[in-house]
């Protein structure tokens, strides 16, 4: 009986650490933590608060669960009436609704401005999740 508690409480805490290990931190550009995203797609405040989740699917989902956008196959990004509101390509570049460059989610992570001035970062984040969270949606 002993074994299998231990076991239970090893098999509990590998969990636990599995799940936070895959969270990706959101960086402002001084390098303060501003939030992280889940693997699961939840989205988190600096306080570690559910304000957000973009599912498998694409859904965009603010903490309350109602759809608040989508990201297509295809990088655009769209509001919770089904506007295109912009678009991430394939290169990161992320474009406005009238198809402008405002931004680039970089391969490394790091997310910059039109100007090209970084203005955080999000190592290991999808770049279209990146985008949505420092271009698109207020969490």
């Amino acid at each position: 009986m002993k074994k299998i508690i231990l076991s239970f409480a090893l098999l509990c805490f590998v969990f636990v650490w599995a799940s936070s290990a895959n969270a990706q931190e959101l960086r402002s550009s001084s390098g303060s933590s501003t939030g992280k995203i889940d693997s699961d797609g939840t989205i988190r405040n600096g306080s570690g608060s559910s304000v957000g989740k973009i599912d498998s699917g694409g859904s965009i989902r603010n903490s309350s669960g109602s759809s608040i956008g989508k990201i297509d196959s295809d990088g655009t990004i769209r509001n919770g009436s089904g506007s295109s509101i912009g678009k991430v390509e394939s290169d990161g570049t992320v474009r406005n609704s009238s198809g402008s460059s405002i931004g680039k989610v970089e391969s490394g992570g790091t997310v910059r401005n039109s100007s090209g001035s970084s203005i955080g970062s999000a190592n290991g984040v999808k770049k279209e999740w990146a985008a949505v969270v420092f271009f698109f949606f207020t969490f």
